[in-house]
């Protein structure tokens, strides 16, 4: 059952607040008495009270009274408090993290193989997401058709965010996507990625008939490929973070070789095509 001390008050000043409203102004002495708060912590807590806007005082009486603030006042108040407090936690937890940037960064590169998976249709696009912002130098995605359990509108935003924040960073993304898949995308996403990246140095994008699968090669040294349902292979199944020096650079050739013989992709001019 929901209380006031799930909005952050203490059991003493819940019981305070509680008292005031059942039996309206009141002294300390009578608050102390009909709270069960003790005599010697009542004024700290109608004082922590008062200051969070939730009890009025009236000083000029002897002894002091006070009255309890409107109960729709008092939670308004009470959750402005703590979505203050969140925002401050949340700002002080992003200064930490910044701070920890360059001390926790991998200093040396994984030698020889290393690979991880992810199976499921969320756990593979949240490793894809992963694996791109950890992205410093280039990106090479080359994206074939998904399988029908993936939401291209939210997935494509989800990436087309991570490709914006590499590329705010310095990475260079250069984007393979079959002709088919464009076809797919909503005009509101195609205009989000024409707007956002369309007009950045370091970002080209090109289609291509050739593309059989979808995977990402990171940094000339790390390949995320989709591997399909061995079942169903309309459905994604699993991904597959590679890191291989050599398999890598095959697949840097394979992708430059596709490039080459792709037709220069305009999002903007594929939104405007009838």
């Amino acid at each position: 059952m929901a209380s006031l001390r799930d909005l952050g008050l203490s059991e003493y000043e819940s019981r305070t607040y509680q008292a005031l409203l059942d039996q309206g102004p009141a002294t300390a002495k009578e608050l102390s008495s009909s709270s069960e708060v003790p005599m010697g912590r009542i004024y700290d807590v109608l004082n922590g009270l008062e200051s969070n806007g939730l009890v009025r005082s009236q000083a000029a009486s002897r002894p002091k009274k006070y009255v309890a603030v409107e109960p729709d006042t008092a939670l308004d108040r009470l959750v402005e408090a703590r979505k203050r407090e969140l925002d401050q936690q949340a700002e002080r937890y992003e200064s930490v993290a910044a701070d920890l940037v360059d001390d926790l960064d991998a200093a040396t590169p994984v030698e020889g193989q290393f690979w991880t998976a992810a199976v499921g249709p969320e756990e593979t696009v949240d490793l894809l997401i992963e694996r791109l912002s950890a992205a410093d130098e280039e990106i090479r995605h080359v994206a074939g058709m998904p399988s029908a359990q993936i939401d291209i509108g939210a997935v494509g935003q989800r990436v087309l965010d991570a490709f914006k924040a590499a590329l705010d960073r310095g990475v260079s993304v250069s984007v393979l996507i079959d002709p088919e898949l464009v076809e797919t995308v909503p005009d509101d996403l195609r205009r989000a990625y024409a707007s956002r990246l369309g007009g950045h140095d370091h970002y080209a994008s090109r289609a291509s008939t050739a593309i059989d699968g979808t995977f990402t090669l990171v940094d000339d040294e790390e390949v995320c490929i989709e591997v399909p349902n061995p079942l169903d292979s309309s459905e994604a199944f699993a991904m597959i973070d590679f890191k291989d020096a050599a398999f890598a650079a095959d697949v840097r050739t394979v992708f430059e070789e596709q490039w080459m013989e792709s037709e220069p992709l305009d999002f903007r001019r594929e939104i405007q095509s009838p």
